[in-house]
């Protein structure tokens, strides 16, 4: 389509029209009324006092003054500016063109002027002056009446909002929700912890005072929505904020971080919910990213499970340490689809391989590894979730056990240098095949370190927060439903960290490894999963047992109260990152190791009903309890009561 039937196809825009003819006629008025007020002013409004011979120049001058404006005007784009968000840079060509205007003016006239009467001085300061004013009315006289309506809607509005910092964040987000045409929030008032900002204002909202009045302001001006505008906030000073906060019932959102204020990006779209990870209260884990990308970089990187939670996050971060070659194998299209296109967009000249392909197809994963020979592989491609491999305990076993045997033979033949197993805290004294089997993968990975020149190891941490499967995508959507929010048990623990964080630490441990190692990451202190459930419900802004119900639903088959990182029998060793530790590796007969493998791999194949006793003679500290599954009456009536105990702020 050319230019000419573009233009025939698009309407003609009379608002446009209107408009700059509305301006350019107010502005013909205000050059007359510049001229002639100059003049009044000059002689104290007394009009018989005027004197001819200065009456007439101005009069005689002023239509090519006007033509001659106008045309100054347009060349400093006042009648083309979107004067509802006027700023700096408008008013600054604002201020030209008038000062450029008056200075034509004032050599005009001085080809009108009488020679022995010159024009007074006065008049030229005083024309500037007035007709700078009467400009800058028209061009923002419309965002100041603008604001001030925006500013009485959203007093009826009804959403009443408490912004948390007052520094040039917050600045910016008051801003934007006072001018905008959509917001449907009412800035109440600013929480600042200092005290010099105590009783003044930012956009014409009060600073209240500090943090010890987050409650009690939340009840005296009924607040809906707390933002903490404080960008900079150590994890640990905002876990402090959040607690306070979440006593409120109001809904709390945040901004992302610092970043966002250094790059100008702050505004409402950037405000995120707060989430159950700022209450961690621990400040991100620094890793040595120089030994990272030293050994990823310029290397042939394989990650299988690469669309899952924890596989594309290490798609992630090895994507930024320049790969020579990414390749990323998984069998669910879907996942690995999103993580391709996600990587396209932000590494366009990355090469990225994407193959879908199953690790328990010995045929396709030889001939891939055959054919792309990874430098080094992360094997994140395992069954995880807990209760549904307790129902389907082959499929554990086939796709964790041999699916790693598979993988890790591939590697081994194919010159791989270094195999990154991702394990899991199950794997300690497992009372589920999941963990069972990753035991068995993590004893596959130590005796293969043994036999080949790969440096095999493994990586063991706990839960992830926000994984496929974890407990936090649960709530969120059982808090959507109107509850209730089920959680197993009342007294159940867990290690948690953030999805980022752990794949940081599985790469510097894949740094340290020298081969044979399992790592151990440390996860802090142990959460407990009723304390998730209720600061999730609160940070939804609700009232636990009020608006969202808390049920106690009893153990899942194969789950504990609590996960341990180590084995009875292992010692640890420190690296120099005080979050890596390394499990000291436990001798086996490999020879009957091998025995059980191939006995294992029989029964998995046909089924068998005697997986778990197998698992048992493989793994000795795997204790399935089956009578677990089955609740008793005492037992429910318990979690019953303690589900009415919570729920009623006991």
């Amino acid at each position: 389509m050319n230019e000419n039937e573009k233009k025939k196809k698009e309407p003609f825009n009379y608002a446009k029209l209107y408009r700059r003819t509305g301006l350019i006629i107010y502005d013909v008025v205000s050059i007359i009324l510049a001229s002639f007020l100059a003049i009044l002013i000059r002689y104290e409004f007394k009009i018989d006092n005027i004197p001819d011979f200065f009456l007439d120049p101005v009069t005689t001058f002023l239509p090519i003054n006007i033509l001659l404006s106008i045309v100054v005007f347009y060349i400093f784009k006042l009648y083309d500016s979107l004067w509802a968000y006027a700023g700096e840079s408008e008013f600054q060509n604002l201020v030209m063109a008038c000062v450029i205007s008056c200075i034509v003016n004032a050599v005009g006239l001085q080809f009108f002027k009488s020679e022995s009467q010159p024009v007074p001085q006065s008049y030229y300061f005083l024309y500037t002056f007035l007709l700078i004013t009467l400009i800058f009315v028209s061009r923002f006289s419309y965002r100041f009446l603008r604001s001030q309506k925006h500013k009485a809607e959203n007093r009826k509005n009804n959403k009443a909002v408490m912004i948390i910092g007052a520094g040039e964040a917050a600045n910016a987000i008051i801003k934007e929700i006072i001018i905008s045409n959509y917001s449907t929030m009412s800035i109440k008032c600013i929480i600042d912890d200092d005290s010099n900002k105590w009783g003044k204002y930012i956009q014409g909202i009060r600073v209240v005072g500090g943090r010890d009045r987050i409650v009690e302001c939340a009840d005296l001006y009924d607040i809906d929505e707390i933002i903490v505008a404080i960008p900079s906030v150590s994890r640990a000073e905002m876990k402090k904020i959040l607690d306070i906060c979440k006593n409120t019932n109001c809904k709390l959102r945040s901004l992302p971080g610092m970043y966002q204020l250094v790059n100008g990006e702050v505004n409402v779209s950037r405000l995120r919910d707060v989430e159950v990870e700022d209450l961690l209260g621990r400040d991100p884990i620094a890793v040595d990213m120089d030994s990272i990308a030293g050994y990823v970089s310029g290397k042939v990187v394989m990650v299988t499970g690469g669309g899952g939670s924890i596989g594309s996050e290490l798609c992630r971060q090895i994507a930024g340490h320049k790969p020579k070659q990414l390749i990323i194998l998984d069998i669910y299209e879907n996942n690995a689809y999103d993580i391709q296109q996600e990587l396209k967009r932000k590494y366009p000249d990355m090469d990225l391989v994407v193959l879908i392909a199953s690790v328990r197809n010995t045929l396709r994963v030889n001939t891939i590894f055959e054919k792309y020979k990874p430098d080094i592989v992360y094997h994140a491609a395992a069954h995880k979730h807990v209760p549904l491999m307790e129902d389907s305990p082959g499929e554990a076993i086939k796709n964790n056990v041999f699916g790693t045997w598979k993988t890790a033979m591939a590697a081994a033949t194919n010159g791989t240098k270094k195999f990154v197993m991702i394990s899991t805290d199950k794997a300690v004294n497992p009372t589920n095949i999941m963990g069972a089997s990753k035991r068995i993968c993590e004893m596959i990975v130590q005796t293969f370190n043994k036999h080949y020149d790969t440096e095999f190891v493994a990586v063991r941490f706990g839960n992830v927060l926000g994984s496929n499967g974890s407990v936090i995508p649960l709530f969120k959507k059982q808090i959507e439903a109107g509850g209730p929010v089920t959680v197993t048990d009342p007294n159940i623990i867990r290690y948690f960290m953030t999805i980022t964080e752990a794949v940081s630490l599985v790469l510097q441990a894949g740094a340290y490894a020298k081969g044979g190692e399992i790592f151990v990451l440390d996860m802090g202190e142990p959460v407990k999963i009723l304390d998730l459930a209720e600061n999730l419900i609160k940070l939804s802004g609700y009232k636990v047992g009020e608006d969202i119900r808390i049920e106690f639903t009893g153990l899942r088959p194969g789950e504990k109260l609590y996960e341990e990182m180590l084995m009875d029998e292992e010692g640890l060793q420190d690296t120099s990152n005080k979050m890596i530790h390394i499990g000291k590796p436990i001798e086996l007969d490999e020879m009957r190791f091998f025995a059980q493998l191939e006995k294992l791999n029989k029964a998995a194949k046909e089924e068998s009903p005697e997986i778990r006793d197998i698992v048992m003679e493989i793994v000795e500290t795997y204790h399935p309890d089956v009578h677990r599954y089955v609740m008793t009456r005492e037992r429910k009536m318990a979690l019953a009561n303690a589900s009415e105990r919570i729920n009623d702020g006991n």
